[in-house]
């Protein structure tokens, strides 16, 4: 049974960086697309960035991240990663990373799987 798991949210000053993990378990780490959203209080999910399975393709960042977030993914630890830099108070959500076959369901967030959240709180 696949199973996602995010770490390393938490509190960060304006400015700031955090680095997201998810970990899949139960196998098949390389055939699946994977993507990062996020859900602030009152707002609807939205996508923050995808990769494609294998990590082939050029990643999708949503124009709010772009030049600030990276997203990759390391196949031997079987974990997807959301690098933040220059955080603002805006890009404080809960973030869930999800993983499927298909790349279309992955971004518009009909996957196989999702993770529980970790909270990024951005303030002074």
């Amino acid at each position: 049974q696949v199973q996602l798991v995010e770490s390393g949210g938490g509190l960060v000053e304006p400015g700031g960086s955090l680095r997201l993990s998810c970990a899949l378990s139960g196998g098949g780490f390389v055939y699946y697309s994977m993507a990062w959203f996020r859900q602030a209080p009152g707002q609807q999910r939205e996508l923050v960035a995808a990769l494609s399975r294998g990590g082939r393709g050029t990643p999708f960042y949503a124009d709010f991240v772009k030049g600030r977030f990276t997203i990759s993914r390391d196949n031997t630890k079987t974990t997807l990663y959301l690098q933040m830099n220059n955080l603002k108070h805006e890009d404080t959500a809960i973030y869930y990373c999800n993983a499927g076959f298909q790349y279309d369901s992955v971004v518009n967030g009909t996957p196989m799987y999702w993770g529980q959240g970790t909270q990024v709180t951005v303030s002074s």
